[in-house]
């Protein structure tokens, strides 16, 4: 049985050390925990190494070293992500202020994997963000990802 391909968003790496949120830490850290148990192949994009570079010392030492830890591969930047992601701005489905949230759908899209995982309820992990990026992919030639909270990723007992 293939393992399923997940893209691993900014928010995520943030909650691993968000002591301010403690059932979101706790699934957050369960998830890397089934990666390290190889449940899922992890994929992150260097736009999300670029966002987790802002954070203040120690934490972003902390969340880059998960992205080593974990052996997350890492995605370079791409034309075709940043064409989706400004269809998804025209869609009206991200405002373009947070382009950023759009190129990680994106990014997760033109490369085909499974699912994407966020806590970012405000752009990415919404009914209508996941009903919309769908029909614009289809309308692109991609399939429609799964878009997630690790809440609804993880095993739970």
């Amino acid at each position: 049985m293939r393992v399923p391909r997940i893209y691993i968003e900014t928010s995520i790496f943030n909650f691993c050390f968000a002591d301010n949120d403690p059932e979101k830490q706790r699934d957050t850290l369960k998830l890397f925990d089934e990666i390290r148990e190889g449940k899922y192949e992890p994929v992150t994009s260097v736009y999300v190494l670029e966002e987790l570079e802002r954070a203040p010392e120690p934490k972003q030492g902390n969340m880059t070293a998960l992205i080593r830890d974990c052996a997350i591969a890492m995605l370079a930047t791409s034309d075709e992500a940043e064409d989706l992601a400004n269809r998804y701005i025209e869609a009206g489905i991200i405002p373009e202020k947070y382009k950023l949230d759009a190129i990680h759908i994106a990014m997760a899209t033109i490369h085909g994997l499974d699912v994407m995982v966020s806590f970012n309820f405000k752009h990415i992990v919404k009914r209508k963000t996941i009903e919309m990026t769908a029909a614009v992919n289809f309308e692109q030639g991609y399939r429609s990802i799964g878009i997630y909270s690790p809440t609804e990723v993880v095993e739970n007992d």
